[in-house]
């Protein structure tokens, strides 16, 4: 899949992950309307599909490595855009990053924060998941 449409497909992800966690409702019918909108491609569309599907089933695992490396921002006080951006890179970073290279994923989650967040987005954003691949290193670096 060309590097554009992996791009949309993570902006679509994104948008639905956002809208159920202001909302409160559904993710589901909201992914479903957010596909139908950006017409991707069947394979952009599975995409994006699977990184809500992903991020929604590891939801509690994403939120405690979040948590974690962000200590000083609780999770809820945590700007939406920021928390939504970060679950998704946390989900491709550590759960399914056969997909894009590591510092791929990062400077993507970047990308979206400076572009939906705050003026200090894609630093916050940036320097969380540098803690978290570098947690992430270290931990493969120390297996067998």
């Amino acid at each position: 899949m060309p590097r554009t449409a992996r791009r949309r497909s993570r902006i679509v992800a994104f948008q639905a992950l956002f809208e159920a966690d202001v909302s409160g409702k559904p993710i589901g019918p909201i992914l479903e309307r957010q596909l139908r909108e950006a017409r991707l491609g069947e394979d952009a569309a599975e995409f994006a599909s699977h990184l809500v599907e992903g991020v929604e089933a590891h939801r509690t695992e994403i939120d405690a490595v979040i948590s974690e490396r962000a200590s000083a921002f609780p999770l809820s006080d945590m700007a939406p855009v920021d928390r939504n951006v970060l679950r998704l890179a946390v989900f491709e970073v550590l759960l399914d990053n056969r997909g894009a290279p590591i510092r791929a994923a990062i400077n993507e989650a970047v990308d979206l924060a400076k572009g939906y967040g705050s003026e200090s987005s894609g630093r916050f954003v940036n320097g969380v998941l540098g803690a978290v691949a570098l947690a992430a290193s270290g931990e493969s670096q120390q297996s067998p």
